[in-house]
């Protein structure tokens, strides 16, 4: 695919990025008119459509090496790279009627099925040994992965079932001795339950349903939707009624699940994500233990990618970098929430990818205009923010001031004239000077007094000078001295994914971590990610004292460079809660449980248990202490 786009003319890659609603679809006539008369597509097209070669030609050696890399993966640990590995080995694998060839593919399946659960994508490792006992029946991992997962999930009646049937197919004795642990452990839990296993099973059920309805009933929605256009971003959508905070716009099951060139350009599609979190299904989630330093790991929240797909409506909520709805997925089941109220008429909009406060304005712009071919003109880009100044900001030298100092790279047209007048467009990058939000008024006009004060709309303050009193900060041994700071976080960060913290490499991230602090403005993101860093290593050494200073250090910076209801805030609380249950800090942990769950809600609704059984178990944890 992407050789065929380097053969597009530039002439004709100028047409497409300066297409507008009204001429698109001459544009996309062209572009195809193009496409017809080129080999390269011909031969494209013919291998997508050859059932015999389905995306890509299949070949066995190809399938095996890829497999092989999967295991080397899932070996070290590295899940997500094992599942990208095993997918890449089903595309190569032949399916055909050979049982040779079936339990090739069965294998791959089921390995990959291994590397969800570890993930805790339960019911996508369900759907992949459906896949494996569809192809291969007879296979015993099949059933055995399965029975696993049902008794992840809690549902123990399924999980006793495919355990017997793995027990009758099982031909090794240690395969069969493992699966009769398995199946003792399920039976002695629902006798201890009181009674039979389908009595366990529905006791169970009610547990889930009284925790979290949606693991029973798709909740649902009445938002009214309307398509409408606007001169900036063509068509879109929005509701011509108010619509609430965490309210559900819209779900959707995918169009299609395979993407092919012409898709991508006519309809937007989808990355499908699910969020994963080390202990949802790991340390705490088994144990239920706080005190130990092996089971007192800060929750990481993370987003694992596991497909591509097309949602007929999904794809007509166009981008912000201040979106007021949030996507999130239930297996492939697309589901949009409004993060704020949104009055009648207004674009409903969704990030892309880069919002504000994650990045800053260049960057996004880049980004955007690079993968999307647009530059984006949401409310975020906009409107003067107080993130796009400061995340990359140094602070002032004079120790009286708390302005910031503009670094080289927020400066987007480079060269001043002799005077140091430079026009205001060249600070934010839009061609225009921007308006404030209210509420960030007073603290831009805190750090950066002079872009609120110019009558003229000229900015005579260049790269290396104060926003505020004006003095001036060497910007070439600013950047030598905080590069080789944040390089010994990014060491410290390493070994945090490793679990191997020295004491020496502790000590010289702290060191650099004051640098950072004395160099950096107090609102950098290299200052919260250096605070963040350093709470992972001192949970995992159990020093947890420190590590809430630190925890605490990072959300305050993050609380201004987004909002204190933002998601990010909420991913950041999680990890607080769990180092303060481990200090036995009640009070606190109970603060940070409410304020997360309150953000998570907004963001997920009811769903949001489901996503994120982690909740529970902090909340389980802290009714404990209170005991």
């Amino acid at each position: 695919m992407e050789k065929l786009k380097s053969l597009i003319p530039i002439n004709l890659k100028q047409r497409i990025f300066e297409s507008t609603s009204e001429n698109l679809p001459s544009t996309c006539s062209s572009l195809i008119e193009f496409f017809l008369t080129l080999p390269e597509f011909q031969r494209v097209v013919r291998e997508l459509s050859d059932p015999e070669m389905a995306l890509c030609r299949k070949n066995v050696a190809s399938a095996l090496d890829s497999k092989q890399k999967g295991n080397e993966c899932f070996s070290s640990g590295d899940f997500s790279k094992a599942l990208s590995f095993y997918t890449q080995a089903l595309r190569f694998a032949p399916m055909n009627v050979d049982d040779i060839d079936n339990k090739l593919v069965a294998t791959i399946y089921v390995n990959r099925a291994t590397s969800m659960h570890k993930l805790g994508l339960l019911e996508e490792c369900i759907r992949d040994c459906n896949r494996a006992v569809g192809l291969f029946p007879h296979y015993a991992k099949a059933w055995y992965r399965r029975g696993k997962a049902y008794a992840s999930l809690k549902k123990y009646e399924d999980a006793i079932c495919d355990f017997n049937v793995a027990l009758s197919m099982e031909g090794s004795l240690d395969g069969k001795s493992r699966i009769k642990d398995e199946l003792e452990i399920m039976l002695n839990y629902c006798k201890r339950k009181g009674g039979t296993s389908s009595s366990c099973n529905k006791e169970n059920e009610k547990d889930l349903c009284s925790r979290d309805r949606s693991y029973m009933t798709v909740e649902p929605h009445q938002i009214k939707l309307q398509c409408i256009s606007t001169s900036a971003k063509g068509r879109g959508m929005s509701s011509p009624n108010n619509i609430d905070p965490a309210s559900l716009v819209h779900s959707e099951e995918p169009f299609a699940a395979l993407v092919i060139l012409i898709s991508q350009i006519k309809v937007n599609s989808m990355a499908i994500v699910h969020m994963k979190s080390l202990d949802a299904y790991g340390a705490l989630g088994q144990s239920g233990k706080l005190s130990a330093i092996e089971d007192a790991l800060i929750s990481n929240v993370e987003q694992v990618r596991v497909g591509q797909a097309i949602y007929s409506k999904g794809s007509l909520f166009n981008h912000s970098c201040q979106p007021n709805i949030h996507t999130y997925f239930l297996s492939r089941t697309l589901f949009i929430r409004s993060t704020e109220f949104i009055p009648a008429g207004v674009p409903l909009e969704l990030s892309y990818g880069p919002q504000v406060g994650q990045w800053d304005l260049r960057e996004r712009q880049q980004l955007l205009e690079d993968q999307y071919s647009f530059k984006c003109q949401c409310s975020g880009c906009s409107q003067l923010n107080l993130s796009d100044i400061v995340i990359h900001a140094f602070q002032c030298v004079r120790p009286d001031c708390f302005g910031v100092v503009l670094n080289s790279s927020v400066v987007k047209h480079g060269k001043l004239d002799a005077s140091c007048v430079h026009d205001f467009a060249a600070i934010d990058g839009l061609e225009r000077a921007l308006p404030v939000v209210k509420h960030e008024q007073d603290t831009i006009d805190k750090v950066a007094h002079l872009l609120l004060k110019q009558s003229d709309g000229l900015l005579r303050v260049g790269p290396g000078y104060c926003l505020t009193c004006g003095s001036y900060r060497d910007l070439e041994s600013s950047f030598a001295a905080t590069k080789k700071a944040v390089t010994n976080i990014k060491r410290l960060q390493a070994t945090i994914i490793s679990k191997k913290v020295s004491t020496i490499l502790l000590s010289d991230a702290l060191k650099s971590r004051d640098l950072l602090r004395s160099t950096m403005h107090a609102y950098s993101k290299d200052v919260a990610q250096a605070e963040d860093n350093l709470a992972e290593a001192f949970c995992l050494v159990g020093e947890f004292q420190l590590a809430m200073n630190h925890c605490t250090a990072s959300i305050e910076i993050l609380e201004k460079l987004y909002h204190k209801d933002h998601i990010v805030i909420g991913n950041e609380l999680m990890k607080l809660a769990s180092i303060q249950l481990s200090l036995h800090d009640l009070p606190a942990a109970l603060s940070s449980i409410n304020r997360l769950d309150a953000i998570f809600s907004l963001y997920y609704g009811s769903h949001a248990a489901r996503l994120f059984p982690y909740l529970e178990n902090l909340r389980r944890e802290a009714n404990k202490l209170a005991l």
